[in-house]
């Protein structure tokens, strides 16, 4: 069976998504999402009726948003979150987030045509933040292989 890498990231905006402080990160919201959709290895990503996730809500806090996506690999997505265009909005996130205190990130594998769940995702987030780096979750700091995640016993 062929696996591929699912990612959550969250983050807490500094204002409601609709308020001037995040309107330049809204109208980048579309070329960004579709400059991932045509990157080489991306598989899928989640998205609402306004074709982003910022009315998924996964947490009690409105201003938590979400972005999931697969990817065909680790290498992929690492080559789209920070060898793109996408770069500079990763440098530019205070702009638009709260610093958070904890991991935002997680990453794991899926069988080939899964998408995972919200709540799925959380999960892996939550098990990342209690027991730290491991197969089941991790982030690029400490990559595993699908071979290590399928044997490792959670």
């Amino acid at each position: 069976m062929k696996y591929h890498l699912a990612q959550l990231n969250i983050g807490k905006i500094l204002g409601p998504i609709d308020s001037p402080v995040m309107a330049e990160f809204v109208a980048n919201l579309d070329p960004i999402n579709s400059l991932a959709e045509k990157s080489p290895g991306f598989v899928w990503r989640l998205k609402d009726d306004s074709n982003n996730a910022t009315s998924i809500k996964v947490y009690d806090d409105d201003f938590i948003i979400v972005n999931m996506s697969v990817w065909e690999n680790v290498d992929a997505l690492f080559q789209f979150v920070y060898q793109s265009q996408h770069t500079e909005y990763v440098k530019r996130r205070k702009e638009w987030f709260e610093k958070m205190p904890e991991m935002y990130m997680a990453l794991w594998y899926v069988p080939s045509g899964h998408a995972p769940t919200v709540q799925e995702a959380v999960e892996r987030l939550n098990y990342l933040r209690k027991h730290g780096e491991t197969p089941h979750a991790f982030s690029f700091r400490k990559r595993f292989t699908v071979e290590e995640a399928l044997g490792f016993m959670v």
